[in-house]
């Protein structure tokens, strides 16, 4: 089976795409990485190499290692990119991602826990998808029913299937599947009718999603998360579910560690999260500085060392003291 990798990224969120793609070597995956970006490229790209043959304007492309290489694609939407994933996996599959069978979409405080061909065996058994924290919301809930009223007005009929609610931050789809995503594309595109625009977003313009008739409740506050959700109800194949603890929400089996939330393991300084906030580092951040030297090196050695060294000692000290 030949599979690829997508992200999106801007500013400081590089440091995710080259620990999440060092993860990934790890772990087994061989392929392409795709990543659409707005801004500059990060430091780390510098060995890239100008690519003209994928299709899209001013691609860079890095040599990861013999089996992977990254593509860096600038992007010129105006669409927050947390809105723009349905687009971008489409683009890819009818363009230089046309030959695989399989693609999944990461962002980028995503890390891979588990061996590949995992991955390949989930997204066999559908459309691959991750409970979220938030999660379950029931058939019933004012959201679902909202979304039902909503999108019916589209001539689009959602029909309840589980009180699931996956996490917008991952999707495995087989080619065979892409009408998951065409589905999903439009039904955003339907919603920023409501939204305003898919340039707003939870994390930019948050304020212009709540309508003051509706107070603190909103149907579309995470935006492409909610339209992915209602995808779930639209599409007609098969969606193969993991629970919370796939992303690390709850203990169980660890597949796709996410690092929701801020600060992000690459902003987040340990002494102070832990003395003034009584955070100690989670394993998600462990996880992510043991990612961030080979194959794609982030940091000086000295620096990882010191922040793996630094993590242990704040384990330790937690079990005896709490902020």
């Amino acid at each position: 089976m030949k599979s690829a990798i997508c992200t999106l990224f801007e500013k400081t969120y590089h440091f995710g795409v080259g620990s999440l793609t060092n993860s990934l070597c790890d772990k087994g995956f061989k392929g392409e990485v795709y990543a659409g970006y707005k801004g500059d490229l990060p430091f780390w790209a510098n060995g890239s190499y100008l690519n003209d043959d994928l299709g899209f304007e001013g691609v860079r492309s890095l040599k990861v290692s013999e089996d992977i290489h990254l593509h860096f694609i600038p992007l010129q939407t105006t669409y927050h990119l947390t809105n723009y994933k349905p687009d971008f996996m489409l683009d890819l599959l009818n363009g230089p991602a046309k030959d695989v069978d399989c693609l999944f979409y990461y962002d980028p405080d995503i890390l891979q826990k588990i061996s590949w061909n995992f991955m390949e065996q989930w997204v066999n058994a559908g459309v691959a998808l991750s409970e979220d924290f938030n999660s379950p919301i029931h058939e019933f809930h004012p959201r679902r029913v909202y979304w039902r009223k909503y999108f019916a007005k589209f001539g689009h009929q959602l029909k309840y299937k589980n009180p699931i609610y996956v996490n917008g931050g991952f999707v495995g789809v087989q080619k065979i599947n892409i009408d998951f995503l065409i589905i999903w594309k439009v039904l955003q595109e339907n919603m920023a009718k409501e939204t305003g625009s898919l340039a707003n977003s939870i994390f930019k313009n948050r304020d212009k999603l709540y309508k003051k008739e509706y107070g603190d409740f909103y149907a579309f506050g995470t935006t492409d998360q909610d339209a992915l959700n209602a995808t779930v109800e639209v599409y007609d194949g098969p969606i193969s579910f993991l629970g919370k603890e796939a992303m690390g929400f709850n203990a169980g089996f660890l597949v796709i560690p996410h690092a929701l939330g801020k600060p992000k393991p690459w902003k987040d300084s340990l002494i102070k999260s832990w003395v003034f906030r009584g955070i100690k580092p989670s394993f998600i951040t462990k996880l992510y500085w043991s990612n961030s030297a080979h194959p794609i090196k982030l940091y000086d050695n000295f620096q990882i060392k010191r922040k793996l060294v630094l993590i242990k000692i704040i384990g330790f000290l937690s079990r005896f003291y709490r902020a």
